[in-house]
């Protein structure tokens, strides 16, 4: 099998993965306090070709591309004014905590609101905490003072969706935790957009080398072969 169609495959595959999670930063463009994504490709190992006759060294020969590592970016965006008593916001580092059935999770979605017997909870229903991770009840004008609200250092932070990011906590966060605001989304359209371009424009290059390296097969089978 022709060593160019591997390349090519590996190289469409990786942009598969990149579009992917680009597709998904755009789908949360107006989510509060969402993180985007960033990715970056690794070439596979690289094969020296050299002149048969001669020996002499031409050159170094890549064998494909693949996604190294993704990295949530996790840079503060800038808060929005909603006017709602029970939305918060986060200016700097931390996450608040919430209690889900699978254990603490933490979030920079501070679009609460008031569940079963007056306490805080999130937007699915799990209990926002405190420092000491107990949990917070609506006062009686409907409001609930932003520095009760526990606000945590993450350790290795990782997205495992809804908004949520699982870590081992460490200590209070050093950011400040403001009512009647939000965190707007992480992402920004405009460059997403062009890495979505970019990213779309090198799958299609895969394709053509694809098509290109069958046609050239396909003649040396059908034309070349058939020479007397």
């Amino acid at each position: 099998m022709d060593r160019g169609l591997y390349i090519a495959a590996s190289g469409m595959l990786a942009e598969m993965a990149r579009q992917d999670l680009i597709a998904n930063d755009l789908a949360n463009v107006s989510t509060p306090g969402y993180k985007a994504d960033r990715v970056s490709q690794r070439s596979f190992s690289e094969v020296m070709l050299s002149n048969t006759q001669s020996g002499q060294q031409i050159g170094p020969l890549g064998t494909g591309a693949a996604i190294a590592r993704q990295v949530t970016d996790l840079t503060s965006a800038p808060l929005k004014d909603t006017g709602e008593p029970l939305d918060f916001g986060i200016t700097g580092t931390g996450f608040f905590a919430v209690r889900t059935a699978q254990g603490t999770r933490y979030t920079r979605d501070g679009q609460f609101q008031t569940g079963p017997g007056g306490t805080l909870v999130d937007q699915l229903g799990s209990p926002v905490l405190t420092q000491n991770g107990g949990t917070l009840r609506v006062g009686a004008d409907g409001t609930v003072p932003a520095s009760q609200l526990g606000l945590f250092n993450l350790n290795n932070a990782r997205k495992i969706g809804d908004g949520m990011f699982s870590g081992a906590p460490a200590g209070r966060g050093t950011g400040t935790v403001q009512s009647g605001k939000l965190e707007a989304s992480g992402v920004d359209p405009t460059r997403t957009t062009i890495d979505m371009m970019t990213s779309l424009r090198a799958y299609e290059s895969g394709q053509k080398v694809i098509q290109t390296i069958d046609q050239t097969l396909d003649k040396a089978a059908s034309q070349v072969g058939s020479v007397a």
